[in-house]
């Protein structure tokens, strides 16, 4: 009779159940009510993920939520999150002080195909608070700029104020990353598109048979923003969205995510367009 192997390190023995510390070491207010936190891990020296990946993160007795990831792929030495605060536990997140310590598990999910979209245009559409999921795909782009073809941000908030990472915006630009911003409403200091963010498409004047779109958002913002790119031409194959769900273990198990045949927190929360249309459209999924 042979004996199952027992888990022998510190990483076996924790499993993904079990939320490892993290060290909040910078903090900086982006909207009234959302914060972005740069964390480093307290038993290891990196934690590698890939853009559009989440985590659980939690506070200490406030309950776990899961966040999408938003720093810079290419320095795992720090994990960074934008949390709105929405509910106890985001709450309590965004309430932690440079010093303490939030719990991570992760990372969960799969991300952005950027490998695949090597030598296309990228247009990426985002609404409000969609834009942290997209952040780290940004970044992983402009540091492989030479791999692309256009790199295209259109990005739409609800007002001037409500819009996230104003001055990374300017220096996208700088990069190489042309940036068109709207808003729903503005007063008269503001110089930019009023609008929803689907206006800005025909502005980007794509090439439908060249772009991979990515979009996060509001579920009715990415449907209009996909009957927005189809419209144009681009093939719902070709356009990536990423989509939330109640997800409460992160690894396939509790079931809360469901989405018909899917397990978003497993096989999302990046889907093509083509594969979560249908089930989008059921409303009791």
């Amino acid at each position: 009779m042979t004996l199952p192997t027992l888990p022998t390190t510190a990483e076996q023995l924790a499993g993904p159940m079990l939320p490892a510390p993290f060290a909040v070491r910078a903090k900086r207010r982006d909207t009234v009510d959302t914060w972005t936190l740069a964390l480093e891990p307290c038993a290891t020296d990196t934690f590698p993920f890939a853009p559009g990946q989440f985590t659980m993160l939690s506070a200490g007795g406030h309950g776990e939520v899961p966040i999408s990831i938003c720093g810079d792929p290419d320095h795992p030495e720090r994990l960074v999150h934008s949390v709105r605060a929405v509910g106890l536990a985001t709450q309590a997140i965004c309430e932690t002080q440079p010093g303490e310590v939030l719990g991570v598990r992760g990372p969960f999910g799969r991300g952005w195909p950027l490998d695949a979209a090597e030598g296309q245009d990228v247009v990426i559409a985002a609404g409000g608070i969609g834009l942290p999921p997209l952040r780290g795909a940004i970044l992983r782009l402009l540091a492989r700029r030479e791999r692309y073809g256009r790199l295209v941000l259109l990005y739409g908030g609800r007002s001037p104020d409500q819009l996230m990472y104003a001055d990374e915006l300017r220096a996208w630009a700088d990069q190489g990353l042309e940036v068109l911003v709207t808003v729903d409403s503005a007063g008269p200091e503001w110089l930019g598109h009023v609008g929803v963010v689907t206006r800005l498409i025909a502005l980007a004047e794509l090439e439908p048979a060249r772009t991979v779109a990515l979009s996060c958002g509001p579920e009715i913002m990415m449907r209009f923003v996909v009957a927005g790119l189809t419209e144009v031409g681009v093939q719902p194959p070709r356009i990536h969205v990423s989509i939330e769900r109640n997800m409460q273990c992160g690894i396939g198990h509790c079931g809360h995510c469901q989405l018909g045949p899917t397990l978003v927190c497993r096989e999302g929360p990046v889907y093509p367009w083509s594969q979560v249309e249908r089930l989008l459209a059921i409303r009791e999924l």
